[in-house]
């Protein structure tokens, strides 16, 4: 418990000193979401390293933070959060509905927005592995963070063996229900003894695989007909895994029928019963904001 104390301060501090150097005006609001070790939703457990109350201390400023709690306490799985950000770019881009988001993080999440007004209209969870297989592997065999535009991947071969194995594994777990993942539900350990690139490109392709399957099953239940699907996170950035994951979702819908689909690589919560106010304020300025939210939340019901 003293560790992870202590990390948690470490991570607060160096949240802190970068605050303090973007010279920003005191009435701001910060968001502090923090980094998550642990999250299970049917445990009604969500835990971020990161210390809102000393950020607040250390840096004056208002601090909002916490902010899956109460979503979980309500019913909701607490993951994803970037949904209700879709929505509002989706706006403020006047982007044509529906529309389909693939955010590309550890973990990969979809939001479907197919109402401008209506946020209980909004279809999100999250689909499976995103970097986080890629780069554990990486990290693990070299002294890099990320495949990098997916290089290392492109000079791999993909070993069909283990593949079609671990496809299979993942296809037939028990948990096919799941909404929320955390990076910890996977594991790199079906891809040891491989070399470093045959790695890359095996958990890529893997990567891939479970995400075109997830968006092709989700546009096909769909009751209105979606063309563009909209790719951010980190993730987005990694050119091989995009081409896979096209790839897979082209070879599900045999090709032509699914010419009509848009790709667009974009810079950069369900199953909750009635909207409510993610996040904790530390500071006075915070009371307006919620207040206005809460007005907003009113006009969109």
């Amino acid at each position: 418990k003293n560790e992870i104390n202590n990390l948690e301060r470490k991570i607060t501090i160096f949240h802190a000193e970068i605050i303090k150097k973007l010279n920003i005006s005191k009435d701001t609001v910060i968001g502090f979401h923090g980094q998550t070790i642990y999250h299970n939703s049917k445990e009604k457990i969500s835990r971020q390293l990161g210390n809102g109350k000393l950020l607040n201390q250390l840096t004056n400023k208002n601090i909002v933070y916490d902010f899956r709690s109460k979503d979980i306490i309500n019913g909701g799985e607490g993951a994803p959060l970037t949904p209700i950000f879709h929505h509002l770019i989706s706006l403020q881009n006047k982007i044509k509905l529906p529309v389909c988001f693939l955010n590309i993080g550890g973990i990969s999440n979809i939001t479907i927005i197919t109402d401008s007004k209506n946020l209980l209209e909004l279809t999100s969870k999250d689909i499976g592995p995103g970097n986080c297989l890629i780069d554990n592997w990486v990290r693990k065999n070299t002294n890099k963070k990320f495949d990098e535009n997916g290089s290392l991947a492109s000079i791999g071969t993909k070993n069909e063996i283990i593949f079609e194995q671990a496809q299979e594994l993942y296809m037939n777990r028990n948990d096919k229900k799941k909404l929320s993942f955390d990076t910890n539900d996977f594991d790199i350990s079906f891809v040891r003894g491989l070399n470093l690139e045959d790695g890359v490109t095996t958990l890529t392709d893997f990567t891939a695989s479970i995400i075109g399957e997830e968006i092709s099953l989700t546009l096909k239940k769909s009751k209105e007909k979606i063309e563009d699907i909209l790719i951010c996170g980190g993730g987005r950035k990694n050119k091989y895994l995009l081409k896979r994951i096209i790839n897979w979702i082209w070879k599900i819908f045999k090709g032509k029928n699914s010419s009509y689909l848009n790709f667009i690589n974009v810079p950069p919560i369900q199953g909750v019963l009635q909207p409510v106010v993610l996040g904790k304020e530390i500071g006075n300025c915070c009371k307006d904001l919620i207040a206005k939210n809460a007005k907003a939340w009113d006009s969109i019901k």
